[in-house]
């Protein structure tokens, strides 16, 4: 499965864009510094009912990742 495809199921599942993660995790504090990755994968997967694959995928865009 490609990253898009990744990205495109979230969707399909949630609602959510990667941008939508990004303004909850930054509300959530999930963003700060020292917040470690697995706190923002378990946060995903917990409130959001993601996957560990596409908890995963949300973190890398928060990383930077595009594609």
């Amino acid at each position: 499965m490609t990253f898009q495809a990744y990205i495109d199921n979230i969707y399909k599942k949630t609602g959510k864009t990667p941008d939508d993660f990004r303004k909850l995790a930054e509300k959530k504090g999930m963003l700060k510094p020292g917040v470690k990755a697995m706190q923002i994968v378990a946060w995903l997967k917990e409130e959001h009912g993601l996957g560990h694959g596409h908890a995963m995928a949300i973190y890398a865009t928060f990383q930077g990742r595009k594609n």
